[in-house]
């Protein structure tokens, strides 16, 4: 009995430390948030060019486990992507989620209103290639956003 109830709290204690190693392979809203800023910060620093470039490197500093810095522009396109580098030039005004709603088409509307928002949407996650729910923080900056999104 003592061998069954030792096991049993061992096991308990390993899904715990599972479920919490797990959890730390995901960002947070609050690490979202302060990866936008950051990413704020290095442009207003550096220049459009320079941050820009930075921001289309996969292994950069704007990179940080499933979280990664995008840019837009304020007519719908993509100007940098951390992970799809190959997304910047592409005019991202038709994107639908699988629900139909287009996501760039909200996104503008959002931050002509606000220069910060939030935006909850379904969206591929590069990590997992599965359909996931993310929220999505971004901030205006000029005639640019950047964003960081937390697939949940």
């Amino acid at each position: 009995m003592k061998k069954i109830a030792v096991l049993l709290v061992v096991f308990v204690l390993a899904m715990g430390l599972l479920h919490t190693a797990l959890a730390a392979e995901k960002g947070t809203k609050a690490e979202a948030v302060a990866l936008v800023k950051k990413a704020v910060a290095f442009y207003k620093a550096n220049g459009r060019d320079k941050a820009l470039a930075e921001f289309n490197k996969p292994k950069g500093q704007f990179v940080d486990r499933d979280l990664y810095v995008f840019v837009g522009d304020m007519q719908g396109k993509c100007l940098a992507h951390c992970i799809m580098p190959a997304m910047a030039g592409k005019d991202m005004m038709e994107v639908q989620d699988p629900e139909g709603r287009f996501i760039t088409k909200e996104r503008l509307q959002m931050l002509q209103k606000n220069n910060t928002a939030w935006q909850t949407y379904k969206y591929l996650n590069p990590t997992t290639k599965k359909v996931e729910t993310k929220s999505t923080y971004m901030e205006r900056v000029g005639d640019i956003y950047i964003g960081v999104g937390v697939y949940q």
